[in-house]
């Protein structure tokens, strides 16, 4: 930190993008250097915001989702075929989330999902105009994961689609992909900044739940979770099977999850719900709240792990 102080005092120059050149952020503790880490994990949520960069978050939402579903459908396929154990099929998803949210959640706040995209809009915390681009985006890049797999493999196993298991009904399937989806969307609001999954807390809490809940709920529904995820290989493959279920199922699981959030954190949306969350809703914290949430929409704190004690200290 002592170069970082030097070339603050020295009056080093920063790039107008970083936080450190902003005005408003000068009475921060981290230096340029530290400030440019953050800004390479966490992004800016100006640039989130920015309606001339929808294009740039649709194409990451259609990039992202098309490598989510070629690590799912094409490990269901090659489960199917005998080549891979189911272990693998399930913990894959989980591993690529985990990358796809470190590479590019700060750009689209890495979505990936109707379910999700609806659970953020719903708290409030995503503008529902943005949230028919998103969802047709991630059902394209479902969509082209599953012909790239045709295209390699051929017509087999259904493409990795998600059917309920032998011996298992539909509402059974059912009511698992509403449990399991409301645990995925409870553990995403609760790791997200604001509707942005971003940085390794949200990384390591959504990839591991999807291959925690894969390893032992897989042989019942198949562990969709996403109706984006099902709809590639019932698309490609002409296979319609039960696919109601993956999308009554998520959405369902989705709408529960909203209303848990409500009860641990209050309403979303506005400053308040950029204050992290915290639960600290009652009177006399209100006002410091606020207060934390203005200097995390100014650049002036980062609301991430790394300022988490600072934030801390704000609320006491």
């Amino acid at each position: 930190m002592s170069d970082e102080r030097a070339g603050t005092a020295s009056g080093g120059s920063t790039s107008p993008a970083s936080p450190a050149a902003d005005p408003a952020s000068q009475g921060m503790a981290f230096g340029p250097r530290t400030h440019h880490l953050l800004m390479l994990e966490f992004g800016d949520r100006r640039d989130f915001d920015d309606p001339r960069r929808e294009w740039r978050r649709l194409f990451s939402e259609l990039m992202g989702t098309f490598l989510l579903v070629l690590a799912a459908a094409g490990g269901g396929l090659l489960h199917g075929e005998g080549k891979i154990s189911l272990a693998a099929a399930v913990v894959a998803p989980g591993l690529m989330v985990m990358g796809i949210i470190l590479f590019m959640g700060a750009v689209s706040g890495a979505h990936l999902n109707p379910a999700v995209s609806l659970a953020f809009a719903l708290r409030g915390d995503f503008p529902w105009k943005r949230v028919p681009g998103y969802i047709i985006m991630q059902l394209i890049g479902a969509t082209l994961a599953c012909l790239f797999l045709y295209a390699v493999f051929g017509n087999v196993q259904h493409l990795g689609a998600t059917l309920p298991g032998p011996g298992y009904a539909d509402w059974q399937a059912l009511l698992m992909e509403i449990v399991l989806t409301f645990g995925l969307v409870s553990v995403i609001l609760g790791t997200a900044s604001a509707a942005q999954n971003v940085g390794a807390i949200a990384a390591l809490g959504v990839g591991g739940y999807i291959a925690l809940a894969g390893l032992w709920a897989a042989p019942v529904s198949g562990t969709s979770m996403n109706p984006a995820r099902s709809f590639g290989p019932a698309l490609v493959s002409g296979d319609w099977t039960s696919y109601w279920v993956y999308v009554v199922g998520p959405i369902a699981g989705a709408l529960i999850a909203v209303g848990c959030a409500y009860i641990l954190r209050g309403r979303g949306g506005g400053i308040i719900g950029r204050a992290a969350g915290s639960g600290e809703l009652g009177p006399g914290v209100l006002e410091k709240t606020k207060k934390l949430a203005s200097e995390i929409d100014r650049g002036e704190v980062e609301p991430t792990a790394i300022a988490d004690a600072d934030a801390d200290k704000k609320l006491l």
